[in-house]
C-alpha cells in the first residue's frame, strides 16, 4: 500500500503561488525528508495534507484514503508534530497523551496501553510522570511525537521538529524517528538542514514552490556534499 501520494497539487496566496504542479509518492514504511529552504512551501504543502488548507488542484491519499472523498478516513491515519510545541505546560506527559487519546475516542486500559507503548518506543516511559515543563527540549519534542502516535497512524508528518534544540537532541530525535519506520509508519520530514539527511534517506527538494529534485539523497548530492549540492540547486530562480 502507498504511505503518502500527492498528486499534481498546486496552491496561491492571491498572486503568489506557494505549490506548483507538485506530485510524489511514498511507500509504506518510507522515511521522506523534505528538504527546503524559508518559504520554500513545505508548509503550504503540510496545511494541504492536514486539511487546514483547500486546493481545487490536485490530489492527496493517504493510506489509500482520497483526502477529498473521504477526509475523516484520511486524516484518522495522519499523525503530525508542528513546529511549535503544543503541549500543555502544567500537565505531565501522561496527562498530555490522555487528553489526547480521549479526542481520538481511545480511553481505559486501551488508552493506558497505548499511550505506554507510544511512551516506550521514544525512550520517554520513565517520564510519564514529570511535568512537561520540567522536560528539556529534545525531551519535549519527543513527548509530542509519542502523542502524535497514540491512535496508530500510518502517515507522520513532522514540521521542522528539531527547531531551537542542540546538536545533540537534533541528532536523537532524527534518530528515533527513523527506529519508527520498522514498524510500517511512512514518515515524511521537513526541514532546512542537510545534516539531518542521511545519504540512503529518500530526498525531495523544494524551492520556489517546485520540486527540484527526488530521489535518494546520495544520489542527488552526488561526489558533492549534500549542503553544497542543496545550495547550488536553491541559488538560482526556477
Amino acid at each position: 500500500m502507498t504511505g503518502l501520494k500527492v498528486s499534481n497539487l498546486s496552491y496561491h496566496y492571491g498572486a503568489k503561488i506557494a505549490l506548483n504542479e507538485v506530485s510524489f509518492e511514498l511507500k509504506t514504511g518510507e522515511f521522506c525528508a523534505l528538504l527546503g529552504p524559508n518559504g520554500a512551501g513545505k508548509s503550504t504543502l503540510f496545511n494541504l495534507l492536514t486539511r487546514l488548507f483547500v486546493s481545487p488542484n490536485g490530489h492527496i491519499e493517504i493510506a489509500g484514503h482520497d483526502l477529498s472523498r473521504s477526509p475523516r478516513k484520511a486524516l484518522a491515519q495522519l499523525g503530525i508534530v508542528f513546529q511549535q510545541t503544543t503541549l500543555d505546560l502544567d500537565l505531565t506527559v501522561r496527562q498530555n497523551l490522555s487528553y489526547f487519546a480521549a479526542l481520538h475516542g481511545i480511553s481505559g486500559a486501551d488508552a493506558t496501553r497505548r499511550i505506554d507503548a507510544s511512551l516506550d518506543r521514544l525512550g520517554m516511559l520513565e517520564r510519564a510522570d514529570e511535568k512537561a515543563r520540567t522536560l528539556n527540549g529534545g525531551h519535549k519534542r519527543r513527548a509530542e511525537i509519542a502523542r502524535a502516535l497514540i491512535h496508530n497512524p500510518m502517515v507522520l508528518l513532522l514540521d521542522e521538529p528539531t527547531v531551537g534544540l542542540d546538536a545533540a537532541a537534533r541528532a536523537s530525535i532524527t534518530s528515533h524517528v527513523h527506529d519508527l519506520t520498522a514498524d510500517g509508519t511512512t514518515i515524511l520530514w521537513a526541514t532546512h538542514l542537510t545534516d539531518e539527511v542521511r545519504d540512503d534517506d529518500r530526498l525531495i527538494i523544494l524551492h520556489q514552490a517546485h520540486i527540484l529534485a527526488d530521489g535518494t539523497a546520495r544520489d542527488i548530492s552526488g561526489k558533492a556534499p549534500l549542503q553544497s549540492r542543496f545550495l547550488d540547486l536553491t541559488a538560482a530562480p526556477v
